[in-house]
């Protein structure tokens, strides 16, 4: 069995963040990976905004977050990563891009070292085959914001070895999460549904059915959803969702996966959601969830 002490995650958006939280939360050494400072710098300023919320709700000490953010380091050298016992990937969802990071990364990281994937839509089995270790590889989808859900969809691709597939899920539960296994199929359970139901919300809006409050309201209120589709979407990011919906919609040819076209005319106008503090809605600051 592997033993895991020291994680690694290559990606430091709001995903990659979110993740290595959790890893640090739980006691791991955590080492995030991005080649833009600036990137890193951003993450960092949003993991001590979350920890001193943590704080002031009292739901961790100011010594244990002192504890957490001293295991928690960031690098531009992925020289860096050769020290880590497994690395989750949380780049774009962009099958060349992913096949790069972990080409790079088999390359210096030993072989016993786990790879694995955050990806919500694309064939964990397709990512696999361009790292170099596709037997000791596996999907490990977060759901966002990670550092506050606690869904993990495991998927194995058809040449990944039992014991790695059990390493992960072990490490899973170990971080304090709760997996569920999937096969490899397009979107897994989540985005299977999750992508349909988002498009058809922003369909709404685009037919001018309701304003965007009033959808969110209607779906809290109803279903009981925590956040609506629509404060999802500004926190997922746009130019996020577009790429999920198209690498879904690629995958399965389910028209209500493609995403509308009011998407495309957002991002183009840089209204990417929270990040850019103008999506769906309006805001005044980027910081992330508090815990």
């Amino acid at each position: 069995m592997h033993s895991i002490k020291t994680v690694g995650v290559a990606g430091s958006g709001t995903m990659g963040a979110g993740i290595a939280i959790v890893a640090a939360r739980a006691g791991y050494k955590t080492i995030v990976f991005d080649r833009d400072q600036s990137a890193l710098d951003r993450a960092r300023q949003q993991t001590q905004g979350f920890f001193a919320k943590s704080v002031e709700r009292k739901k961790l000490t100011q010594e244990k977050v002192d504890s957490i953010l001293n295991g928690l380091t960031s690098t531009t050298r992925l020289e860096d990563m050769a020290q880590c016992d497994i690395v989750i990937e949380a780049v774009f969802e962009n099958l060349k891009v992913k096949h790069d990071i972990f080409a790079q990364l088999n390359l210096v990281c030993p072989p016993q070292t786990l790879f694995a994937s955050n990806t919500s839509t694309l064939s964990i089995t397709e990512i696999a085959a361009g790292s170099g270790r596709d037997e000791n590889f596996v999907g490990m989808h977060f759901c966002l914001p990670a550092q506050l859900m606690k869904l993990v969809e495991m998927s194995p691709g058809l040449r990944t070895r039992t014991e790695t597939f059990d390493a992960a899920w072990e490490f899973c539960l170990a971080l304090g999460q709760i997996p569920v296994k999937t096969k490899d199929n397009p979107g897994f359970i989540l985005n299977y549904f999750l992508v349909p139901f988002n498009n058809d919300a922003i369909r709404l809006v685009e037919a001018g059915v309701a304003e965007p409050a009033d959808i969110d309201r209607a779906i809290k209120s109803a279903l009981g959803y925590p956040m609506g589709p629509l404060e999802l979407l500004d926190l997922v990011g746009l130019d996020t969702h577009w790429l999920v919906a198209e690498a879904l919609y690629s995958s399965t040819h389910e028209p209500r996966a493609a995403a509308p076209a009011l998407v495309k005319r957002m991002i183009a106008a840089g209204q990417l959601g929270r990040k850019t503090g103008q999506g769906f809605y309006s805001y005044k600051t980027n910081a992330m969830f508090g815990g």
